[in-house]
């Protein structure tokens, strides 16, 4: 029989070990890859809050970053820096989770490129968070994100567009 309690959610409350366990499990439901990235997004948080929001740091940053990515992902990574930087001059470079990302002047990430090798997967990924204004005008659907094996001429041509009217 459950005991009686003044506080009407106290029974419903684990324990104090059944709440061990429990963060526990949490922990463990991460992957190594998932909670370096924790990390590292920690990191940059402290550093963002030293060093204030300058592009050019978070340039070197993102370069520095991309230069030691492995092949395919670092020519892939170059090239669509290249792309955000040409025709979104007003996105700042930063780190986010460890991945070369673009914010707003809200300090908003609009969009980032997700190396294959960062998490293991058999591709990159080039993708827009809710912060880009690809929603703009009539359309209802509209692309958030793209795997990317490699850049052909067309591709990097869709990609500007679509750089290009998330920035606004």
């Amino acid at each position: 029989m459950p005991r009686q309690t003044s506080k009407p959610n106290e029974a419903a409350k684990p324990g104090k070990a059944a709440r061990a366990v429990s963060k526990g499990k949490a922990a463990a439901g991460f992957t190594d890859e998932e909670r370096a990235a924790m990390k590292e997004r920690a990191r940059e948080l402290k550093a963002e809050s030293r060093a204030g929001k300058s592009k050019a740091d978070g340039d070197a940053a993102v370069v520095a970053v991309i230069s030691a990515l492995p092949e395919p992902d670092r020519t892939l990574g170059t090239r669509i820096h290249a792309i955000v930087r040409a025709n979104a001059p007003d996105l700042v470079p930063k780190l986010w989770y460890g991945m070369p990302a673009y914010a707003n002047e809200e300090g908003k990430v609009v969009c980032f490129f997700q190396a294959a090798a960062k998490f293991k997967t058999r591709y990159a990924t080039f993708s827009f968070t809710d912060a880009s204004r690809l929603d703009a005008g009539e359309s209802t659907v509209w692309p958030a994100g793209f795997g990317v094996k490699a850049l052909r001429t067309a591709d990097e041509a869709a990609l500007t567009a679509l750089v290009r009217k998330a920035w606004g």
